[in-house]
């Protein structure tokens, strides 16, 4: 899943005010972040291979420590300890935060094939398939991604003329990205993924932008 990631950070602005879109961002995605540096690394694998599914050619084989539901737990516990220490916010923004980490996966379990572990080390793995369909795919994930957009459009509005033009650029982009991800031809390598998957930190970097052009559309939380 892909939009219907960012379709949950969007959508978390209306339970965490306080919360930057770009924190949200940070957690929603927190598993696909982490992912390519621990490839890299070497702790983690997968290969290409297409036709594995209609909707992407990637094989995970191997990613417990990004993408085990255990690991996430842990992670989520982790940025909302850190998030509450160092912000000093309301316990209800950094409890979202945590929650969103963890939601990363429930959402996979959804479109992925049964590749997803409980935790490291265990051999159960889970999916339930979605991406066998780009129809369905497409419809889950845009459907996702239009609730959770319409929520934080209605939960802020723009401080300058940059909070409008920003946000649907960042809005219209996520949408052409997921687009060409189902549509565009396999990776050529796994090398060319991890480093493309790195620069998803420059949408985390964007929503932080947007958010600072923006504000809460009940001024108790401004």
């Amino acid at each position: 899943m892909f939009i219907g990631h960012y379709a949950l950070g969007f959508g978390s602005k209306r339970l965490a005010p306080s919360v930057s879109l770009g924190a949200l961002f940070l957690a929603c995605q927190w598993a696909d972040l982490l992912w390519p540096t621990l490839v890299m690394a070497g702790l983690e694998s997968f290969t290409i291979r297409p036709g594995i599914t209609a909707v992407t050619p990637l094989d995970f084989q191997h990613y417990p420590y990004s993408h085990s539901l255990l690991a996430l737990l842990l992670w989520g516990t982790v940025l909302a300890l850190i998030y509450r220490a160092v912000r000093g916010s309301p316990l209800r923004g950094a409890v979202v935060l945590g929650a969103l980490v963890v939601s990363h996966w429930l959402l996979d379990v959804i479109v992925h094939r049964p590749d997803l572990p409980l935790a490291p080390g265990t051999r159960l793995r889970l999916g339930l398939g979605l991406w066998n369909s780009i129809p369905a795919t497409l419809a889950v994930e845009f459907g996702l991604y239009a609730v959770g957009v319409c929520l934080y459009w209605k939960a802020t509005v723009a401080r300058d003329r940059t909070g409008s033009v920003a946000f649907w650029a960042l809005v219209t982009f996520l949408a052409v990205v997921q687009v060409a991800n189902v549509f565009g031809p396999p990776p050529p390598s796994v090398g060319a993924v991890t480093a493309s998957a790195q620069a998803m930190w420059l949408l985390v970097a964007w929503g932080y932008w947007v958010d600072r052009h923006r504000k809460p559309a009940d001024p108790l939380h401004s």
